[in-house]
């Protein structure tokens, strides 16, 4: 097996953190993976998404969803009517990211009770 070329990505940047690195904590964050889930279903308006969401502050959501947007996976789109409208959707990027966290996030519901019985026998090994 040839080995793979490192990528520009492998490096460290001047703050000590991948730039991939920082993407990926955008996008598994607590809600960043709501937000990429939901959007899969369609479009929302922002107090639509927070309330379809639950339990986010309206700062939370802001500044979740200014940083996917700024990473390519979320589209923001402003509509000059009255009262202002602004509906936020996944781009193409961010369809398939959200294809990826969904599949996460079924695994670990589907996987729950294994989960349960694992951390049981360890406290169990430990208590």
């Amino acid at each position: 097996m040839t080995p793979q070329p490192a990528s520009k990505y492998d490096a460290m940047d001047g703050e000590g953190m991948c730039p991939y690195r920082l993407v990926l904590e955008h996008v598994t964050s607590r809600w960043g993976v709501l937000v990429l889930i939901e959007l899969l279903e369609r479009s929302y308006r922002f107090s639509e998404l927070r309330r379809a969401i639950g339990r986010v502050s309206e700062k939370m959501l802001t500044q979740t969803l200014q940083t996917l947007e700024r990473d390519g996976l979320v589209h923001r789109d402003a509509k000059a009517v009255i009262p202002p409208r602004v509906d936020y959707s996944l781009t193409d990027l961010g369809r398939e990211v959200a294809e990826q966290v969904r599949a996460l996030a079924t695994w670990t519901k589907d996987r729950m009770d294994d989960v349960q019985q694992a951390r049981e026998a360890y406290d169990e090994a430990r208590g």
